[in-house]
């Protein structure tokens, strides 16, 4: 950009500046994430180019993850953003997720609390309300299913054990991993937490089945009952 211009619009931008001709010329890598988000923006508002409005999102969500937890009526209501920007950001966001996957075996190994919470972090940060899921294994700790079993208060009393043993035993599975969020964003286990892994454990033992770990999801990490000793 020229010394003392106002920059209102890409197309005002000097054309090496420019993020589309910058991409095709070098690769997308070479873009900061302000400016892949301009390129789906495409058209600023008075005074503020496409760059600066990717700019602006970014830092009212907090970076890409917060921006895929927003939801789509969220991200409308931004200044100059509005439904159709809005689903091409969304629809981005959600084809990069799905390349991901592509690119992994879909029959995961889990070796470790970090292997299981990379098959649900990116998701399970996102809720607004708890869910419970269970990851079901066969010998090789190889994954058979993930289960979605509860959505709503997640706690001792009103989870029925018999219910995340059932897929388990129909696929003959030896193990599974409990894994359940927290949407304040905090992993700390409640006792709550504590007091249902037990009652898991008990169960575990008279089916012959063994929870692996139980993990509580929160804002981008996890924490592992298992790993701090806790219920286990």
């Amino acid at each position: 950009m020229k010394e003392g211009s106002v920059t209102y619009r890409i197309t005002d931008m000097e054309e090496s500046e420019r993020p589309r001709e910058r991409l095709a010329k070098f690769g997308a890598t070479t873009l900061t994430t302000a400016e892949l988000l301009a390129i789906l923006i495409r058209v600023g508002l008075p005074g503020v180019n496409a760059v600066r409005l990717g700019e602006n999102l970014l830092n009212t969500f907090r970076g890409l993850s917060g921006l895929h937890r927003a939801t789509f009526a969220e991200v409308c209501n931004e200044h100059g953003i509005g439904p159709a920007k809005a689903a091409q950001i969304k629809a981005a966001l959600e084809l990069g997720h799905r390349f991901i996957e592509l690119e992994e075996d879909k029959r995961h190994t889990v070796h470790s609390p970090a292997d299981a919470a990379d098959l649900v972090l990116y998701e399970m940060s996102a809720f607004d309300q708890e869910e419970l899921w269970v990851i079901i294994l066969d010998t090789r700790n190889k994954v058979i299913d993930i289960k979605h079993l509860y959505r709503g208060s997640v706690n001792s009393s009103q989870v029925r054990v018999a219910e995340l043993f059932k897929d388990a035993v129909r696929n003959g599975a030896p193990n599974i991993i409990v894994v359940h969020n927290h949407p304040s964003g905090d992993p700390t286990p409640s006792p709550d937490d504590i007091a249902l892994t037990r009652n898991i454990i008990q169960a575990g033992k008279l089916l012959d089945i063994e929870l692996l770990d139980h993990l509580v999801i929160g804002r981008g990490h996890y924490v592992s009952l298992k790993e701090r000793g806790m219920g286990f």
